[in-house]
């Protein structure tokens, strides 16, 4: 299963450019012109961030090219089907992290949106292929704080992971919420079936495909603590605790897939068990119908038999019947096979 985004093809009229830009952890610029933008972000004292919405390779090359970054920047960014992942250029950093969208996704489809970015010592280039990821409340975060704020382009980009790993974190509880669900239903023999089977089906992929956006995250976020460009020292406690946040996303990921991989194995444990026991019921009642059946075949024939030709041969008859039935129901009822 390959992670993939909701996405239409980049075009070139679709492409939107912001920046900020902050000096000393105040707000500097709001709005900073594109042709100002490259200018800025090669100012030490100046931290800037550029986010890019829905590039085209051609516009992304040109603008790496005036940031001085190599032609490998943009491959990164505009590969297709890119795992998460941090990768350390001469230049420049470049992660790639997958945002989940809990407005976006269903029981059904887990909705992603993927999130790049080159991070220089003074600088943050995001670039996401559409704007689904609203970015008001990372730019938020990243104000409420300026001293923070003043130790470098590693505070952008904690916010931004830190707002990324949060919204995985909720999906995390939601399915959490779900399986508990699934796990009150499992012996509820009203809801078992096709439905119960296809709805564990849908959390068990949602897992997987949660799984492979999470677990890299602890590469992202570990490089990033080892980085000279993120390490400033107020930064680390902010570091260490996203860390903190994706060991636990990490795990509580996979202790829910094995509580789902043990669903699948107790349903199919207790389907058996429920076949099994409608057919010691029908073994039982086909005993139980055999006894009639055999006594009125006898009796049938054209043999002489115990009351032959006179009326004591019909009860006779009926009372085998009774008392051979009621026998086998009794002896099959304590042991509950019908």
């Amino acid at each position: 299963m390959e992670l993939h985004e909701d996405a239409v093809q980049p075009d070139a009229d679709a492409t939107q450019v912001s920046c900020r830009a902050w000096r000393d952890g105040r707000l500097l610029h709001e709005h900073v012109p594109l042709e100002d933008v490259v200018d800025i972000a090669h100012d030490p004292d100046v931290l800037v961030w550029v986010d890019i919405v829905a590039p085209t390779a051609a516009g992304l090359s040109t603008f790496a090219s005036q940031l001085g970054l190599p032609a490998t920047a943009v491959e990164d960014a505009l590969g297709p089907k890119e795992r998460p992942k941090l990768i350390r250029h001469d230049t420049h950093l470049f992660f790639t992290v997958y945002a989940v969208l809990p407005g976006q996704s269903t029981a059904e489809h887990l909705a992603l949106s993927r999130l790049s970015g080159w991070v220089m010592p003074a600088a943050l280039i995001t670039i996401r292929r559409n704007d689904a990821f609203d970015m008001t409340e990372i730019v938020r975060r990243w104000e409420e704080d300026p001293e923070l704020l003043d130790a470098g382009s590693g505070a952008l980009v904690h916010g931004l992971l830190d707002a990324v790993v949060d919204d995985q974190f909720a999906w995390i509880e939601t399915l959490d919420e779900r399986v508990e669900e699934l796990e009150s239903q499992l012996f509820d023999n009203r809801q078992a079936g096709t439905p119960f089977a296809r709805t564990l089906f849908d959390v068990r992929k949602e897992l997987v495909t949660l799984r492979r956006i999470v677990l890299p995250m602890r590469e992202v976020v570990s490089g990033l603590l080892r980085d000279q460009t993120t390490d400033a020292p107020a930064l680390r406690p902010w570091f260490d605790d996203l860390y903190d946040h994706v060991l636990r996303a990490a795990e509580w990921t996979e202790s829910l897939r094995d509580l789902v991989s043990s669903a699948f194995e107790t349903n199919l444990a207790l389907s058996d068990e429920r076949l099994n026991t409608v057919m010691k019921k029908l073994a039982g009642w086909a005993a139980i119908i055999a006894v009639p059946t055999a006594i009125t075949g006898w009796f049938g024939q054209n043999v002489p038999y115990p009351g032959f030709s006179e009326p004591l041969g019909l009860w006779l008859s009926v009372a085998l019947i009774a008392v051979g039935s009621v026998a086998l129901y009794l002896v099959f009822k304590s042991k509950d096979w019908v």
